[in-house]
Parts: C-alpha cells; sequence; structure tokens
C-alpha cells in the first residue's frame, strides 16, 4: 500500500481572508500559499504550523456559498506516491469513486475523491513534483 500520510483536512470557508487570519493569529498556523482551482469560483489556501513542511489545513473558498452549521469540514486528504496505483488497488476494494477522473490541478499536483463507509469524502492526493 503506499498511502503515506494524512495529507490535509479541507475546511470550506465563507471568507477566506477572514479565516486565513484567524487560523494564522489564534492557532499559530502560517500561510504556505493560495491556489485557484481548476473551476476559478473556488480559491484554495493551505495553512501549516512554523517549520512544518507538511500541509495540515486547507481553506476552500467558493465551492458552496450556504455552509452547514455542521459539516464544514468537506474531506480527508491522503498523501499518494502514484495516483493510478492506488485507484486500481481501491477499486478491487469495490470503493465507490466521486469523480470519473482525476483533477490535475494548474501546479501539476492531482486527486480524485471517493467515499468511505459512511459515505465521507475522502482524497487521494499526488504532489505535484
Amino acid at each position: 500500500m503506499a498511502i503515506k500520510k494524512l495529507e490535509h483536512v479541507g475546511i470550506m470557508v465563507a471568507d477566506l481572508e477572514k479565516s486565513i487570519g484567524f487560523y494564522r493569529d489564534a492557532i499559530g498556523m502560517e500561510l504556505r500559499g493560495t491556489l485557484v482551482h481548476t473551476n476559478p469560483s473556488i480559491i484554495l489556501a493551505f495553512l501549516s504550523f512554523p517549520n512544518s513542511s507538511q500541509t495540515e489545513v486547507e481553506l476552500i473558498h467558493g465551492y458552496q456559498s450556504n455552509l452547514p452549521k455542521e459539516g464544514v469540514v468537506h474531506h480527508l486528504a491522503f498523501t499518494v506516491d502514484h495516483m493510478e496505483t492506488e485507484i486500481e488497488r481501491l477499486k478491487q476494494l469495490d470503493v465507490t469513486f466521486q469523480d470519473k477522473e482525476i483533477t490535475i490541478l494548474p501546479n501539476g499536483a492531482k486527486y480524485i475523491f471517493f467515499y468511505g463507509p459512511d459515505n465521507e469524502s475522502i482524497e487521494l492526493f499526488e504532489p505535484a513534483t
């Protein structure tokens, strides 16, 4: 199995700048960067703790305008070395994929979503090389 680590937790936010400020000032994280998604209405912000190269929180702005009081945690993401190999392995376990195709972000990173046993959203993430 090539799943290596918990990549990030994606959180839907209504106000990206306010949320960045909160995770920076109240939690002590640092903004590592932002990325406009392939859907240009979605902007992603990545934060982690100082002296840590691992992304811990992904803020998702523009995905959904009406955020629920519960369930703003959008997904769990796990890092993989080779996306296609992991997809084939999971298909052998009868995992149901949300996406028909792998999404490739402008920076070259890849992801795909599938469902856990309680319909929770789980992402496989292959970092850009």
